[in-house]
């Protein structure tokens, strides 16, 4: 049996593992701000995402409040029948004063503000509203705006299902 004396030099590959293993270490123990840098970019990327979400699940709630605001006033005008017109000939017809009048107190009750057409039988109400953000703040965007509409007409009563 033989045995491998100590003074022998290192082969080729043992010297190039040993230089391998010693720079790895250096190279982990020294990290020269590169994790810095990192951090601060995750940390950004993730308030942005965060940011996106808050603000636009916010965004999309004050819209779905807009437009149930908006079609609500549009019923409240649709309710402005002609009652002359409607009990000589049966016909319904809005007064249309009347109807914008109606829309717009509605609006003012549920603190609001929108504008009112009407056209024809149909009465059409349309919301701007403002949401502030919390996180898009931090980049500039300190709000979003957000629409809503509705319209309506007046119906005699139910005689059929809508599809």
């Amino acid at each position: 049996m033989t045995s491998r004396r100590q003074d022998a030099r290192p082969t080729w590959w043992t010297r190039r593992v040993h230089w391998w293993r010693t720079k790895r270490r250096s190279w982990w123990r020294a990290d020269e701000g590169r994790v810095t840098a990192f951090v601060v970019a995750l940390t950004l990327g993730i308030l942005t995402l965060a940011g996106l979400t808050l603000d636009g699940g916010l965004a999309l709630s004050a819209k779905v409040k807009a437009n149930g605001q908006a079609e609500a006033a549009a019923r409240a005008g649709a309710q402005a029948i002609d009652l002359s017109a409607y009990r000589s000939t049966g016909t319904l017809q809005l007064v249309p004063v009347q109807a914008v009048a109606d829309a717009q107190s509605y609006l003012a009750t549920v603190g609001a503000s929108g504008t009112v057409t009407v056209s024809g039988d149909t009465v059409t109400v349309t919301i701007t509203a403002s949401q502030n953000t919390q996180l898009l703040g931090l980049v500039g965007i300190s709000s979003l705006t957000v629409h809503g509409t509705g319209s309506a007409h007046p119906q005699r009563g139910v005689v059929t299902i809508d599809p």
